[in-house]
C-alpha cells in the first residue's frame, strides 16, 4: 500500500508539471484535447505524439487512483 501511494505522488507531481506545461497561456494538454474535440483539422503525427507525451501523466494518475481504491 505504501509503494502505491508512493507512487501516487510521483503521478501528481508529472500530472501538475509535464501534464500541464507549458502553463500559459494555457495547459497543452487542455489546447490538443480542445483541437481533438473540434474535429482534429490539420493535425500532424508530431501533434498525435505531443498529446501523448502530456497526456501519459494524467493516465498514470489515473490507474494509480484505481489501484488504491480497489486495494481497500
Amino acid at each position: 500500500m505504501k509503494k502505491n501511494k508512493s507512487k501516487l505522488g510521483y503521478a501528481i507531481g508529472l500530472s501538475l508539471t509535464l501534464g500541464l506545461a507549458p502553463f500559459f497561456p494555457e495547459p497543452h494538454i487542455w489546447g490538443k484535447l480542445k483541437w481533438i474535440a473540434g474535429g482534429a483539422n490539420g493535425m500532424g503525427a508530431m501533434d498525435y505524439f505531443d498529446l501523448i507525451f502530456h497526456g501519459f501523466p494524467w493516465v498514470f494518475l489515473i490507474i494509480m487512483i484505481v489501484k488504491i481504491i480497489v486495494k481497500k
